[in-house]
């Protein structure tokens, strides 16, 4: 570690230090880097470079008295000043961490009011769930999370367009005014009622839009759609329903559907698997671009997800110039979340090459894949099989026999016939229409009883039902895998010891110590692999080395 390049002592200046500097090892330099308020000043001494503990002062040349010529500096690197300014003072931030929706409840209240109160945010994951499982859900957040910033997330479901309008409807009735748009291909009239509701223009003339979309997209297609003003057919069937007013359409010509866009990398759940090194960049230059093509009052801003788990993560994401981090996988792990406990104990054994696609059941016949855990379980090819016959036959009927009995003995576990009795009570509650269709068109009726199936299957996993853990659908990405590499052998490692903020903390002040430490390889002073590796540290130490009080509960 002594290795340094003499040509770049003077870039810097000069330090009189008022005692003599100490040695620079491995383990005292690691000890200042963690502090990540203040500053490292490594200067040159006899010949190598030394560390600055000590009482001193920048002097102006090298005439002063005992000045010695600074070879590098690790700045202090606040974690309030991470990721995008104005993304984190329009959300009402410390902290630029989004914990990112995840279906049927598995994004909980307690898992968002963890992360609102400690100055993040988190979207309730109200995919699955009823309206009033979401209703009761909207209300403890607003009881909990007082003047905290949350949402609610609103998923894509273009084979059930009410859906989205009653959740609309719900989410307006309770005067939720942020939402996190997951999963959508094309924009929708019940995103963009929720966008439109209540815009105005204030006293000075600026256009203001109470309700925002933070969308996640993994497709820049996509990612154009929202980062635009909404359809104008969209806006005219709003005009046309006396949804929004003509002035109220005019003012939504102005403004994109979403300012704020999760570059959603190779995820858990619905993913593109694109690489977050070239997802990103893409991104940043759509929203570079539409901002001048459209010429915004307010920034377009993208975040970075898919892989985020890990303190170098972290560091790549802010490096590329991500303005938030959202997570995932590992926060399915934390015990705030919804999930089960034998869950939990899966996700905490997993690496990265243990996960899988598999047929996704709100878009099963579009053929669209989610990301989930293969490891302990045999979902992904029973639910491929699925799809495999979906494709092949024209009905339940049409199945050759072998086939049929192999679902209703290894997969449904009950006679074909009594899977549709209950997959049509459901739905004749639900959405009768699907029922009618169902009627009439053999292939629709052999969807939803295998939807049945691909539905339940989370509902098992969260629940922990033990008979049914081979048929445990889990949304899992390799970050969670490479999480778990990260803690091995720390408290971390044990699932019950995995809340959210901690495993959120650490990662994010793991990420400032990375930096600090690249700051002083940058100089030309070899540092030896082991300053990178930056363990979890409990919840107060961290607090403590980030020079900041405790804030959630």
């Amino acid at each position: 570690m002594t290795q340094h390049n003499p040509s770049v002592l003077n870039e810097f200046g000069w330090w009189c230090p008022e005692s003599p500097p100490e040695s620079m090892t491995p383990e005292r330099l690691k000890t200042l880097l963690y502090n990540i308020v203040q500053p490292v000043v490594i200067v040159d001494y006899n010949g190598a470079p030394h560390l600055v503990t000590g009482p001193g002062k920048p002097c102006p040349d090298k005439n002063h008295d005992a000045a010695l010529p600074i070879c590098a500096v690790a700045n202090s690197h606040p974690l309030e000043y991470a990721g995008d300014p104005s993304f984190k003072n329009d959300w009402n931030l410390t902290y630029p961490v989004v914990g990112g929706s995840m279906a049927n409840g598995i994004s909980s209240v307690d898992l968002v009011a963890a992360l609102a109160g400690a100055g993040m945010t988190g979207f309730y994951g109200a995919a699955g769930q009823s309206l009033s499982d979401v209703e009761a859900a909207v209300i403890q957040l607003q009881e909990r999370c007082g003047d905290t910033t949350w949402g609610v997330n609103l998923i894509h479901s273009p084979q059930e367009p009410a859906l989205e309008e009653h959740l609309v409807d719900l989410l307006l009735k309770h005067g939720v005014r942020r939402i996190e748009a997951s999963a959508y291909m094309n924009l929708t009239r019940a995103l963009v009622r929720f966008r439109l509701h209540g815009i105005h223009r204030d006293a000075s003339g600026r256009i203001v839009a109470p309700h925002t979309i933070l969308a996640k997209a993994s497709r820049v297609e996509v990612a154009e759609k929202f980062f635009s003003p909404p359809p104008d057919a969209i806006l005219q069937s709003l005009v046309a329903d006396g949804i929004v007013t003509p002035e109220q359409a005019e003012l939504g010509r102005h403004i994109p559907v979403a300012a704020d866009i999760t570059a959603e990398a190779d995820s858990g759940g619905h993913t593109d698997n694109r690489p977050l090194v070239t997802l990103l960049p893409s991104f940043l230059s759509l929203s570079r671009s539409l901002q001048e093509t459209y010429g915004y009052d307010t920034p377009l801003r993208v975040g970075a997800a898919g892989g985020i788990s890990t303190p170098g993560s972290v560091a790549a994401a802010f490096a590329m110039g991500a303005g938030w981090i959202l997570v995932g996988s590992i926060a399915q792990s934390a015990v705030e979340s919804g999930s089960s406990d034998p869950v939990r104990e899966m996700l905490a054994e997993v690496r990265q090459a243990e996960i899988a696609m598999a047929p996704a059941a709100d878009m099963f016949e579009m053929g669209v894949n989610v990301q989930v855990l293969k490891r302990g379980t045999l979902f992904p090819m029973r639910a491929r099989k699925l799809y495999d016959l979906y494709r092949e036959y024209d009905g339940i009927e049409a199945l050759p026999p072998k086939d049929r009995q192999m679902l209703e003995r290894t997969v449904f576990r009950m006679p074909v016939d009594q899977v549709w009795e209950v997959t049509r009570r459901f739905w004749s509650a639900r959405d009768p229409a699907q029922i009618q269709r169902a009627e009439t068109d053999p292939k629709h009726r052999m969807a939803l009883i295998f939807r049945w199936y691909l539905g339940l299957s989370s509902r098992w996993a969260n629940a922990g039902i033990p008979d049914r853990k081979p048929d445990y659908q889990v949304w899992c990405g390799p970050g969670m895998g490479a999480f778990n590499q990260w803690v091995r052998g720390t408290f971390l490692e044990a699932p019950a010891e995995r809340r959210i903020v901690t495993m959120v903390l650490n990662i994010l002040w793991g990420s400032a110590v990375i930096c600090r430490a690249l700051q002083i390889r940058s100089r030309g002073i070899a540092l030896p692999q082991s300053l990178l590796d930056i363990r979890p540290q409990p919840l107060e130490r961290v607090y403590q080395y980030i020079g900041r009080e405790r804030k959630e509960p």
